[in-house]
């Protein structure tokens, strides 16, 4: 039990520190945005750039920060059926949807990076490679995996636990 609550906390640190990647472009993507319409309405003249830009930090913000997400459980989760069954049951069916989700998620995370590392395009405007920022779709999944694993592992302990 020790292995697994130190597995998960290195799981936990680490998805933390990718977060605050994300977390740290908040603020210039809502400084270019606002001097993006000043500039367009004060003075006519539009900051060049800046739906590339915005585009891109909102892309690794919401990449990097979905491992997160799931760690404080802060994904959309529908309960209405299973809160109606017992424990066992509840925890039966959170192992499904983790493996079913570890399925999708792998799958993902793999495109993901295949097509990151054959990406050869830049932007238009200005001439940003884009294969980091496709690439990013397969270390924001496999974050989101590894947390997904460390859900998993703790309800089969947890189910174990149950007699």
């Amino acid at each position: 039990m020790k292995a697994l609550e130190g597995f998960q906390k290195g799981v936990h640190k680490v998805t933390y520190a990718v977060c605050a990647v994300g977390m740290f472009l908040a603020i210039p993507l809502m400084l270019i945005t606002t001097f993006d319409v000043l500039g367009r309405a004060i003075f006519n003249k539009p900051l060049p750039g800046t739906l590339e830009l915005s585009e891109y930090m909102l892309a690794i913000i919401i990449l990097l920060g979905a491992a997160y997400t799931q760690q404080v459980k802060g994904h959309v989760a529908v309960d209405f059926l299973t809160s109606r069954f017992p424990l066992k049951g509840q925890t039966i069916c959170r192992i499904i949807t983790d493996l079913a989700s570890l399925f999708i998620i792998a799958i993902m995370a793999i495109y993901g990076w295949i097509e990151g590392i054959s990406e050869t395009t830049v932007t238009d405007q200005l001439r940003v490679p884009m294969w980091p920022f496709k690439t990013l779709v397969a270390v924001g999944g496999f974050m989101l995996w590894m947390e997904i694993l460390t859900d998993l592992i703790t309800s089969i302990a947890s189910l174990g636990r149950r007699q």
